[in-house]
C-alpha cells in the first residue's frame, strides 16, 4: 500500500532501566488511519531490531493507543548487553496504507547489591578451629560489584573474637580454650558498597577440642576366676577407666590387650572383657598352668598419653567330657556256622575321659543293644569284652537275612556329668559305641540255570546287536553271589569265530554276524554261569527263522542281441531265454516284466510268471518306414520278482526281493541288393563304441575282449592264407564278380574310392537277405557283408564274445568279396551304386 504518517509519536528515543521486570511501559505512542479507513488492518508490530532482541513487545491500551514493553526474557543487563536498541515498528489500516518508523531505547544504568561468590554465595560456611591455635588469618570472605566499585567488609557482632580486613581476610583475635570458651560462633559478614547497598551472609566457627590429659584406670579388681569351657562371648570382667579431656562428651578411650591371648578380647569402646575362645583345662598348656594374665592397656584416640592394668584369671576344671572311644566304631568279620564262645573285641582298650581331675574320669560300659544282640554278650561292664553266644546260618530260613549286625554299647561316665557347656544339645551324658559284625558267606551252592536248555527263534534277517533272549541261573547261596554269564563252546562257524554274545551280568544273548537259513538253520551253543568259584552249564539252541532275504539271481544278467528288422512276431528272439534261481523261492514264485527301455512295447517274455525259465519273444513288429519306430537299439531292464505266489492282500507285508538282468537288442535294416559298377574297392565304415558312464565294467571287458579278439584275429588270419594260397590266385587279383549281372557289358570308367582291404575280417553274425531269400554273414563293428556258404556255418564262440565286449556300433558297409550271380533290375543298381559311394566315406558319430 502508499506509505502514510499513520504512527504519530514516531521515529523517537525513550529510555528503560536495567533489569526491569516483564512488563515496563517504555513508550507511548497512537495509530492514525487514513479518511478511507474503517480501522488497523495490521496492529503495530517490531519487524525489526538492531542489534536483534526479544527483550521488547508491543501492547495496545485500548483504541488506537499502544505501547511498547519490556518482556523479561532477556532481561536487560548494561554491563553486558548493549546499551541501545533501535526498533523498526510497521502498521497497516484497512484501506491499504503502511507506515514504518524507528523507536530508539536507551539502557539505562542502574546500581546493583554486591555479590558474594565462592562457597559463602550458594552455603553456609562452616569453619573448624583448634584449641589454642594462635591468634591469625581463618578464612577468606570474596565478594564483587556489577559496577566495579570498591567494597567494604564488615562482621557483626563486634564482640565476639574475630576481625574482617577490607580484603575481606577473617582473622581470629585470640588463642582458644575449649574447656572455657564457647565451642561454636555465628558471624553475619556484611560487604555494602559505595551507595550504601549491601549483601549479607552467615559464616560459622567450630572451636575443635584437643586431647591433652592423660586417662586412668577406675576399676581395683585384679583376680578373676571362671570355669573351663565357657561360650564365646561370656563377660569376665568390666574395666573401666576415666580420660578429663571427656568430662562432657562420649568417651573416647580405647581399651586392648597388650599381649596377644586367644581366649579372651576386650571391647576396645567400653573396656568388657568377654571370652571369645575355646578354653580347655584339660588341654595343654592350661592341664599345666591354669592360670591365665593379662595386660589390658588403655588409651586416648588423639595422643600417646595411656595408662596399664594387670589381671589375672584362674580356669577352673569340670566334668566336661564324656568317655570317648577311638574308634567309635568297630567292623569286626565271622564266618557264618561259626561256634559260640568266640571273642570279638575288648572295648576299654579304645576308650579313655580325658578329664583332670581323676574323679572326673571313671566310666562303665552298659546297654548292649541292637537287632541280633542275643547272639551277642558283655562279660562284664568293667571290661568291656564283647563275645558271640550263638551260631548264625544265613541260608537257614529262620535266620533273618541280615549280613551285618550292628550293635551299640553305651559308655558312661561315673561322676555326675556337666557337658552342657560344652555340648548344649547332649542329652543322654553318655558316649555310643557301634559294633559292626558282618557275618561272612560262605559259598556253599554252585549257580543253577532255570532251564536246563534253551531254544531261541529267530528271524535270518534280524540285525546284527539284536537281543534274541536271554538265560538266568539263580544261587541258593546267601547273599546271592553275583553270577557271571559266558558261552564256552559252540558260538561260531567256519566263518565267524563268534556268532553270539551274551552279556556277562544279564544273560542277555544277542548276535554278532549276519544270520542266513539257506546257510544254517540251527546253531548250538553252551553258555556258563560262574559266582567266581562254581559254575555250571546249559545249552542254547538258536532256531534260525526263514526269510525271503534273497534276491533272484538269473543268467545270463547282462546280453547283446541283435535281430533284423523284418523278424517274424512271435519269434523267440535268438533262442535266448533266462534261468533264474533264489535260494530261499520256490521256482514257480518268479514274475518277470520288462521295467524299462521297451519303447512300441516290441518285446516280452514267456511264460510271464510261474517259472525259473522265460524266454525273450518279438511282441509286435518294427516300423520304421511310417516313423512309428525311431530307435535302432534297445536297453531293457528286465526285472524278476519272486512274488508270484504270494497273495494281493499279503504283498503289503511280504517282503519282496528283485533280480535284474540288461539287455542290449540292435535291430538290423533290411540290406539292398543291388549290382556294383565300382569294382575292386572296399567300404570302409567308421564306428564308435558308445556306453553309458554307470557301466564301469566295460572299458575292463573291452580291454580284455580286444586282447583275446586280436590272439584270434591274428590265429584266424594265418589258417585264411593258407588257406588262399591252396585255392587259387590271392584275392587281390581276382576279378570281382558283381551282386546282380547286367546284361550288356560296358567300359565302366574306373573310381578310386581309398581302398582298404582287411583278410582277416570276420564275419559273427547272419541274416537273411528280403529281396533274395539268401543268408548272409556279416561283420558286427565293421559292417562288412557276405553270402553265406554252406559249408562255412557261423562260429558260435566267436561271435558271443564279440557280442558281449562290444558296446553296439551304427551305419552299415558291404563286402564285395562274392556277389550272388542272379541278375536285378537296373533300378537297383542305380541305387547299389549310390549306396557305395556314400558308404565309402567315414561317417560321423
Amino acid at each position: 500500500g502508499k506509505r502514510t504518517q499513520l504512527l504519530k509519536g514516531l521515529p523517537a528515543t525513550s529510555t528503560v532501566e536495567e533489569n526491569s521486570p516483564a512488563g515496563v511501559s517504555v513508550y507511548n505512542f497512537n495509530v492514525t488511519v487514513s479518511p478511507l479507513a474503517s480501522g488497523v488492518a495490521v496492529l503495530p508490530t517490531i519487524v525489526n531490531s538492531n542489534p536483534l532482541t526479544e527483550a521488547f513487545d508491543i501492547e495496545s491500551k485500548g483504541g488506537l493507543e499502544f505501547r511498547v514493553i519490556t518482556t523479561g526474557n532477556p532481561v536487560l543487563d548494561y554491563e553486558t548487553m548493549p546499551k541501545s536498541f533501535d526498533l523498526q515498528i510497521f502498521v497497516e489500516d484497512t484501506a491499504g496504507r503502511t507506515d514504518l518508523n524507528v523507536l530508539t531505547i536507551q539502557v539505562k544504568d542502574k546500581n546493583e547489591h554486591p555479590v558474594f561468590r565462592g562457597n559463602v554465595a550458594i552455603q553456609t560456611v562452616t569453619i573448624y578451629v583448634l584449641e589454642r591455635m594462635p591468634p591469625g588469618r581463618i578464612y577468606q570472605v570474596d565478594a564483587a560489584d556489577p559496577e566495579n566499585t570498591k567494597l567494604k567488609y564488615s562482621l557483626l557482632p563486634a564482640t565476639v573474637p574475630f576481625s574482617i580486613t577490607k580484603s575481606g581476610a577473617i582473622f581470629s583475635t585470640k588463642e582458644f580454650d575449649y574447656e572455657k570458651d564457647p565451642h561454636c560462633y555465628f558471624l553475619n559478614i556484611t560487604v555494602t558498597d559505595p551507595d550504601g547497598l549491601n549483601s549479607t551472609e552467615t559464616v560459622n566457627i567450630n572451636i575443635i577440642n584437643i586431647n591433652d590429659e592423660r586417662p586412668y584406670f577406675t576399676t581395683k579388681q585384679r583376680i578373676y576366676r571362671i570355669p573351663e569351657e565357657q561360650s564365646p562371648g561370656t563377660i569376665v570382667a568390666n574395666i573401666t577407666a576415666k580420660d578429663p579431656d571427656d568430662e562432657d562428651s562420649p568417651s573416647r578411650l580405647f581399651y586392648s590387650i597388650q599381649s596377644s591371648d586367644r581366649h579372651f578380647s576386650i571391647n576396645p569402646a567400653t573396656g568388657v572383657l568377654q571370652v571369645t575362645g575355646r578354653i580347655d583345662r584339660d588341654a595343654l598348656p592350661l592341664r599345666l598352668h591354669p592360670n591365665i594374665s593379662l595386660t589390658v592397656w588403655v588409651e586416648d584416640g588423639f595422643s600417646s598419653s595411656h595408662d596399664t592394668h594387670e589381671i589375672t584369671i584362674i580356669i577352673d576344671d569340670v566334668n566336661d567330657n564324656p568317655p570317648e572311644c577311638n574308634p567309635s566304631d568297630f567292623r569286626k568279620e565271622v564266618n557264618e556256622n561259626t561256634a559260640p564262645g568266640i571273642f570279638l573285641v575288648d572295648l576299654r582298650n579304645y576308650c579313655k575321659d580325658i578329664d583332670v581331675d581323676p574323679s572326673n574320669n571313671q566310666f562303665s560300659f552298659t546297654g548292649l543293644s541292637g537287632f541280633g544282640s542275643n547272639n551277642f554278650a558283655l562279660e562284664s561292664t568293667v571290661s568291656g569284652r564283647l563275645v558271640m553266644t550263638g551260631t548264625i546260618d544265613l541260608e537257614n530260613p529262620a535266620n533273618p537275612g541280615v549280613e551285618v549286625y550292628t550293635l551299640t554299647v553305651r559308655v558312661q561316665d561315673t561322676a555326675h556329668p556337666n557337658y552342657s557347656s560344652k555340648y548344649p544339645f547332649y542329652i543322654s551324658f553318655d558316649n555310643i559305641i557301634y559294633i559292626y559284625i558282618r557275618i561272612k558267606p560262605v559259598n556253599e551252592f554252585s549257580p543253577v540255570f532255570c532251564n536246563l536248555s534253551y531254544v531261541f527263534s529267530v528271524s535270518e534277517i534280524t540285525k546284527v546287536g539284536s537281543s534274541i533272549g536271554r538265560v538266568h541261573a539263580i544261587d541258593k547261596d546267601w547273599p546271592p553271589n553275583v553270577i557271571t554269564y559266558s558261552i564256552v563252546a559252540g558260538a561260531g562257524n567256519r566263518d565267524y569265530t563268534n556268532i553270539f554274545w551274551i552279556s556277562p551280568t544279564k544273560g542277555d544273548v544277542r548276535i554278532l554276524a549276519r544270520l542266513d537259513y539257506e546257510t544254517t538253520q540251527k546253531h548250538i551253543f553252551t553258555v556258563q554261569a560262574s559266582d567266581q568259584e562254581k559254575s555250571t552249564t546249559a545249552s542254547v539252541t538258536v532256531n534260525v527263522l526263514e526269510v525271503n532275504d534273497e534276491e533272484p539271481v538269473c543268467s545270463p544278467n547282462f546280453f547283446s542281441l541283435q535281430i533284423p528288422e523284418d523278424l517274424a512276431v512271435g519269434t523267440n528272439i535268438k533262442g535266448f531265454r533266462i534261468e533264474c534261481q533264489d535260494r530261499d523261492s520256490d521256482p514257480r514264485s518268479f514274475r518277470y516284466f520288462i521295467n524299462e527301455g521297451n519303447e512300441n512295447s516290441h518285446f516280452i517274455f514267456s511264460p510271464r510268471a510261474g517259472s525259473n525259465t522265460s524266454r525273450l519273444i518279438l511282441a509286435s513288429r518294427f516300423d520304421y518306414e511310417s516313423g512309428l519306430d525311431t530307435n535302432w537299439i534297445y536297453s531293457l531292464h528286465v526285472h524278476i520278482t519272486d512274488d508270484n505266489l504270494v497273495s494281493a492282500r499279503d504283498k503289503t507285508t511280504h517282503l519282496i526281493k528283485t533280480g535284474t538282468v540288461t539287455l542290449s537288442i540292435r535291430v538290423i535294416p533290411n540290406p539292398t541288393t543291388v549290382t556294383t559298377t565300382t569294382p575292386d574297392f572296399t567300404v570302409v565304415t567308421r564306428r564308435e563304441n558308445l556306453y553309458s558312464p554307470s557301466a564301469w565294467y566295460v572299458p575292463f571287458v573291452l580291454t580284455a575282449g580286444s586282447l583275446l579278439l586280436l590272439g584270434l584275429l591274428g590265429h584266424l588270419g594265418l589258417l585264411l592264407l593258407a588257406r588262399l594260397r591252396t585255392r587259387g590266385p590271392p584275392a587281390r587279383r581276382a576279378r570281382r564278380t558283381a551282386l546282380i549281372n547286367t546284361p550288356e557289358k560296358k567300359k565302366i570308367k574306373k573310381e578310386v574310392v581309398m581302398t582298404m582291404t582287411k583278410i582277416n575280417t570276420v564275419f559273427d553274425g547272419e541274416a537273411r537277405d528280403p529281396v533274395t531269400g539268401r543268408m548272409y554273414e556279416f561283420n558286427t563293428r565293421s559292417g562288412a557283408r557276405r553270402w553265406k556258404k554252406s559249408n562255412e556255418p557261423l562260429q558260435p564262440m566267436l561271435a558271443m564274445q564279440v557280442m558281449s565286449s562290444a558296446t553296439e556300433n551304427s551305419g552299415q558297409g558291404v563286402d564285395g568279396a562274392e556277389a550272388p550271380s542272379k541278375k536285378e533290375p537296373s533300378e537297383k543298381k542305380k541305387e547299389l551304386t549310390a549306396a557305395t559311394k556314400s558308404a565309402a566315406k567315414p561317417q560321423q558319430s
